[in-house]
């Protein structure tokens, strides 16, 4: 019985350390993955944004206070420059040297206000003036409210002034119309409401901040009326906004991509995860935002883009990738997406994500040469043709053929299989000269919807979602037509109630057109 004893505790033994070693490997992998996210946390915050790839030269490396400790020669020449930074604090503090005038300010255009200086006892008996010496500064204006009083005076016929009375007043007098305002009963002049939108969703200020500014300027308005101001000129807007989707989906190349926009829900009360849709015309750079109850849903994408034919650019959400088989719907892929998947595994297996990012490169350098050459859109897509699609032929086999040697849940796996499942819409942009490598474009566009999240928190319900996307697309076509949004939206705001009532064309308004009216005004 002694051996049999022995053979059943040496394999509860060998069952342990078995389990023991599953425990070890199930940790090492939970250690490996929050070094990864801390890594990438890292590099967010302190790191460089550009995903471009680092330098193939070894001799030039990057400082990284969380890589590699400094070499002597690195800590030497750290030394030096902080020395050389210090001496040039020192000059700057004491050294006061005559300045030239700025040349990367430009002042033109700008109203001159000037301030005669005379030396004290100058008379013009004893003293000529033989020149002047002038000195120009920069100032600014701090806001200022004021009333602007409209007053219509009334006219009568000289032989009807004695017989003015209550009866025939209305008949015999004659007075000028009010001229439209944009919002009925409202207190707020078009110049104001262009402030409160422009002041939040330009440069993200939320009501709250605005308000406490306009105490500080003599003005106390409430909260409620801000909104009510904000609310009734979103409603004003409105159609406009509509044929804006109209004209962007009406293209027949978009990008498309959301973002998230934290709304409060009453029920829950608390914000929620919403999300808000872009979609973008290459071609012209207009875009629109859409807001529908917050979802991300296949069903949403489905009912925003139904009818467009044409070519879709997109990033790997698999929402998109069902839309592969639907008629009258090119798919196309966004290699930015694809080169950070491999960016993010370069520590995790240095060698095969350094060849996936050098290729993916190559890429990005045809691309580079038709920029600097000027291409025509007939002659980047040959050069695509001869340069990049045979590039692309052969990076398709590499990732077949490296998938097999990985582990399928490792980070660099998951970027091949990612990029592999995407091939046939990353390789697609060869087939057009409009047609863009990347999605980046719209990702900087919906970069204000960001700016804006961090500073108001959140929206207050689904319908101030909505407005806020109403003014982001307005405010991103007037970024893309290169018109000054303060200007556009004061003089739509003060023209739109004309417009709305079928007196003119609202397509008119848009920021595309309404940049070329002021352009043949100006010839």
């Amino acid at each position: 019985m002694a051996p049999q004893a022995s053979l059943s505790e040496v394999q509860k033994l060998v069952d342990e350390i078995a389990s023991l070693r599953d425990q070890l490997s199930a940790k090492e992998a939970v250690i490996s993955k929050l070094e990864f996210e801390i890594d990438r946390l890292r590099k967010i915050i302190f790191g460089k944004k550009s995903e471009r790839f680092i330098s193939t030269d070894p001799n030039v490396r990057q400082l990284d206070i969380f890589g590699e400790p400094l070499s002597d020669r690195e800590k030497a020449e750290l030394e030096k420059a902080a020395q050389q930074e210090q001496e040039l604090i020192t000059r700057t503090i004491t050294v006061n040297k005559p300045r030239t005038p700025r040349k990367d300010i430009s002042l033109e255009g700008l109203r001159v206000e000037e301030t005669i200086i005379d030396p004290e006892g100058i008379n013009d008996q004893e003293y000529v003036c033989i020149g002047s010496e002038e000195t120009s500064r920069l100032a600014l204006k701090p806001a200022e409210f004021y009333i602007k009083k409209t007053i219509r005076r009334k006219y009568v016929l000289k032989n009807q002034s004695d017989r003015i009375n209550g009866e025939n007043e209305s008949s015999t007098v004659l007075i000028a119309p009010l001229p439209p305002a944009p919002l009925h009963k409202c207190m707020a002049d078009t110049s104001l409401l262009t402030e409160i939108i422009i002041q939040k969703y330009l440069y993200h200020i939320p009501f709250h901040r605005q308000i406490a500014r306009f105490a500080n300027l003599g003005v106390h308005i409430s909260s409620s009326t801000v909104g009510d101001w904000f609310s009734q000129s979103c409603e004003l807007l409105k159609p406009l906004y509509d044929h804006l989707r109209r004209r962007v989906l009406a293209c027949d190349y978009i990008q498309v991509d959301e973002s998230t926009l934290p709304v409060v829900d009453n029920e829950k009360k608390r914000a929620v995860k919403g999300y808000v849709w872009a979609v973008r015309s290459p071609d012209t750079g207009e875009l629109f935002f859409h807001y529908d109850r917050g979802s991300r849903s296949e069903k949403t994408a489905m009912v925003l883009l139904h009818n467009f034919k044409g070519a879709i650019q997109t990033d790997g959400y698999q929402v998109y990738q069902n839309m592969e088989q639907l008629d009258g719907k090119l798919m196309l892929g966004c290699w930015a997406h694809a080169r950070r998947k491999f960016d993010e595994s370069l520590k995790e297996n240095k060698k095969l994500a350094t060849e996936a990012l050098l290729q993916i490169q190559s890429l990005y350098a045809i691309e580079r040469e038709a920029d600097e050459q000027k291409l025509s859109l007939e002659e980047r897509k040959k050069l695509r043709c001869e340069k990049a699609y045979p590039i692309l032929v052969t990076f398709e086999k590499w990732l077949y053929e490296n998938y097999k040697s990985l582990l399928p849940q490792s980070r660099t796996a998951k970027a091949i299989a990612y990029t592999y499942s995407l091939f046939p819409q990353l390789s697609r942009y060869h087939l057009d000269g409009r047609y863009k490598i990347d999605n980046n474009n719209i990702e900087n566009a919906i970069r204000p919807l960001a700016l804006g999240r961090k500073n108001y928190l959140f929206c207050g319900n689904g319908d101030a979602a909505i407005r806020a996307a109403i003014v982001y697309s307005l405010l991103g076509s007037c970024k893309a037509a290169g018109v000054n949004p303060a200007e556009w939206m004061e003089d739509v705001l003060s023209k739109i109630y004309f417009y709305s009532n079928g007196k003119g064309n609202l397509e008119e308004l848009l920021p595309a057109e309404w940049a070329k009216s002021q352009e043949n005004k100006q010839l």
